[in-house]
């Protein structure tokens, strides 16, 4: 299958290097073009692109950019073929994304997502840690294998957004609608927490939505204290443990 991803950074690199190892044509780009992208990001195969390369001719698109750049490349997603799956990674942090008021008064961040994009998308990918999602991928019936939760309203889009999960090496666990997906928002107990299949339902269901801002706020303070700034990544270790305290 071809496979599509805008956005070069933690998550689309792992995404890159994954999918393209499992046997995925791939093709990535990123808001500054394909020269930007070094080749390490290419070891198991794939091609930088530009972005209007990225959108033609897929079969599936990976949305792994700033939630508050998807109005931007509306346009360009609107124009896919409508049996084009695409699949968002994508989560709400207002010190990055600034304000958007729709999700402040709660709507549900997917939910927004395919609002501003026109067309269904599944979620996937938004709740593991880059350095987890990066390092601890496990073959399928580990017992130490991390799970990923995926929510979706279309099926054909849910089938095919656990498949590319369990390829990148993480069991996928169905979370439901769109509508559902706030429980694997940042604040949740499923999110960056690094939990096995069997652990995710009850996570899922124990989620308090109300309390998600406030934790995923205190999480985003925690981090930002240890590392000094907001542009690295914390290590799966700390984030894990820290995110275990706060959401669980």
């Amino acid at each position: 299958m071809k496979v599509g991803i805008l956005g070069a950074g933690h998550i689309g690199k792992t995404l890159v290097r994954e999918l393209s190892k499992t046997g995925y044509d791939v093709k990535v780009a990123n808001s500054r073009g394909p020269e930007t992208i070094g080749p390490s990001v290419f070891t198991s195969g794939g091609r930088a692109v530009t972005i209007e390369q990225a959108v033609e001719d897929v079969d599936i698109l990976i949305l792994s950019i700033p939630l508050n750049r998807l109005p931007e490349i509306a346009p360009r997603i609107a124009a896919l073929p409508e049996d084009t799956v695409v699949i968002d990674t994508s989560n709400y942090y207002p010190g990055r994304d600034s304000v958007i008021a729709d999700i402040e008064a709660g709507e549900v961040e997917s939910v927004w997502v395919s609002r501003q994009l026109g067309r269904p998308v599944a979620k996937a990918w938004n709740a593991i840690g880059s350095d987890s999602f990066a390092r601890l991928g496990k073959p399928a019936g580990h017992p130490e294998r991390i799970a990923i939760p995926v929510a979706a309203d279309n099926e054909r889009a849910r089938r095919v957004a656990m498949a590319l999960v369990e390829d990148t090496g993480f069991d996928a666990v169905d979370a439901g609608s769109l509508a559902e997906s706030w429980r694997q928002q940042p604040g949740s107990p499923v999110y960056c927490t690094d939990l096995t299949a069997d652990q995710v339902p009850d996570a899922l269901a124990s989620a308090e939505r109300s309390r998600l801002p406030r934790r995923r706020d205190l999480s985003v303070a925690a981090v930002q204290e240890r590392l000094g700034d907001t542009k690295s990544n914390p290590d799966a270790d700390f984030l894990v443990r820290l995110n275990r305290a706060l959401f669980m």
